[in-house]
């Protein structure tokens, strides 16, 4: 692969009518190493919550690309994030997802740092005869080059060369705003998460979160028995949408720079909506425009692999690339600090239904997903054709719900929900384009 080639894998031609994908994108194990050296590592990437590591000592770890991170309140109360690896033998020091401690003790030869990352004892020290070499070196965990918050979300780059991180969000800022200002005091993850593995691409899932069209042939069984409920059947507590009523309204997508991008759609059942109770207090502190946006589906994507998602109920999503052809999800449902236990109810019963790996939606996806990556293998067919839809109504710049919204995204659409746009999808292949070809070049990932 070479420069050129990344404008191969992706044929982006919309001035002729044309937008594809080749499948290698998914399944050569070549690209993926590549997406790991010129994406994953050049980029900022999402990481955690500020709140999930409220007091001093407190840890998360996450991963960027394949690289595991230890994310720490230090005991000065600062945030830091470390490359969770000893530096002694790269044993992986911290196994756990999340906890406090005030030391973190390598499980191979007992090497222990604090939470600021810092070697405090490396075990038989005085007898082990060191050179003078070795005492000259540090051996503290290795800090990330890049980290930084917005909104209590915290972001870290393994790259010095990033741009400032409000920078890099751009507009996309407004639809952190809309998940996290919607608790008068923050928002935090709700105790526990659905963690699983799926035999596809990262890419699948990412696609996938902008993909509207799949939603009225893969998740029939979903809404029959939300249907059901609405007749008294089931777990009529849940309190489901009404897809029938969904389905007729009108929604939109807009693309911004860096491969971010959002869809929206009109909710008819504001009311089945956990905040609704509450939208008045809510009115009062972010305007009655972006209190209405609230009410709104929504579904975000952050290159390259994080999705805020509120099209049932408010989560936060990750996946991690472990192979061409593995790939980890973790989905966090994020509610208001300190809502009643009857929304908090609510909430949950409808993230359950939908996100849980055992939910009535996930595994239709995750078969699809693994599906598409055994079709990968077929000689046949090269490019794919799951991008055309929409580009024909596509818009340069804001159009006017944008501008209602205060946002300007380098595309607008707007239109019935069952035109199910795939335009969606193209910044991020732009975005996927552009950083492969820099790595290639030899640029900088950001100029």
């Amino acid at each position: 692969m070479n420069p050129r080639e990344a404008n191969f894998y992706v044929d982006d031609r919309v001035s002729e009518g044309v937008f594809r994908v080749h499948r290698d994108v998914f399944s050569d194990p070549e690209i993926f190493e590549l997406e790991m050296k010129y994406i994953f590592e050049r980029t900022w990437v999402y990481l955690a919550l500020e709140n999930q590591i409220p007091k001093p000592n407190d840890f998360v770890t996450a991963w960027i690309g394949r690289n595991p991170i230890l994310v720490t309140r230090t005991p000065a109360g600062k945030i830091a994030a470390h490359l969770n690896i000893c530096p002694h033998k790269g044993v992986q020091l911290c196994p756990v997802e999340q906890g406090s401690t005030k030391f973190h003790v390598c499980p191979y030869h007992g090497w222990a740092f604090d939470a600021s990352g810092k070697n405090v004892d490396i075990k038989d020290a005085k007898a082990a005869n060191y050179p003078a070499a070795f005492n000259a070196i540090s051996h503290d965990l290795m800090p990330i080059a890049r980290l930084a918050s917005y909104k209590g979300m915290i972001f870290g780059s393994l790259s010095p060369d990033v741009p400032e991180l409000e920078t890099f969000l751009g507009d996309m800022k407004t639809f952190i705003d809309l998940a996290m200002d919607q608790g008068p005091h923050g928002m935090e993850i709700v105790p526990g998460r659905a963690t699983y593995t799926y035999r596809g691409n990262w890419k699948m899932q990412m696609d996938n979160a902008m993909d509207q069209y799949h939603l009225t042939s893969t998740h029939v069984s979903f809404m029959d028995v939300q249907a059901k409920r609405r007749s008294g059947s089931g777990n009529t507590e849940a309190r489901q949408f009404d897809w029938d009523k969904r389905l007729s309204q009108e929604g939109g997508m807009f693309s911004f720079p860096y491969g971010h991008t959002c869809l929206w759609l009109n909710q008819p059942e504001v009311e089945k909506r956990p905040i609704y109770p509450v939208l008045d207090e809510v009115r009062s502190r972010v305007g009655d425009t972006r209190a209405q946006w609230m009410l709104k589906g929504r579904n975000s994507l952050f290159f390259p692999n994080m999705q805020i998602a509120d099209s049932t109920t408010l989560n936060v999503r990750t996946f991690r690339p472990i192979a061409a052809n593995l790939t980890e999800m973790r989905v966090h449902c994020i509610a208001p600090i300190g809502e009643s236990p009857e929304r908090r109810t609510w909430r949950l019963r409808q993230f359950e239904d939908f996100f849980n790996p055992t939910g009535l939606a996930t595994p239709d996806d995750t078969a699809c997903f693994e599906a598409m990556q055994r079709g990968y293998a077929a000689r046949p067919y090269e490019y794919l054709q799951g991008y055309y839809r929409g580009m024909e109504i596509v818009q340069q710049g804001p159009d006017a719900t944008a501008r209602e919204l205060g946002v300007n995204p380098a595309t607008s659409l707007r239109a019935p929900f069952d035109s199910n746009c795939e335009t969606s999808m193209h910044a991020a292949y732009r975005e996927w384009s552009r950083l492969m070809g820099a790595g290639f070049a030899g640029k900088k990932a950001f100029e």
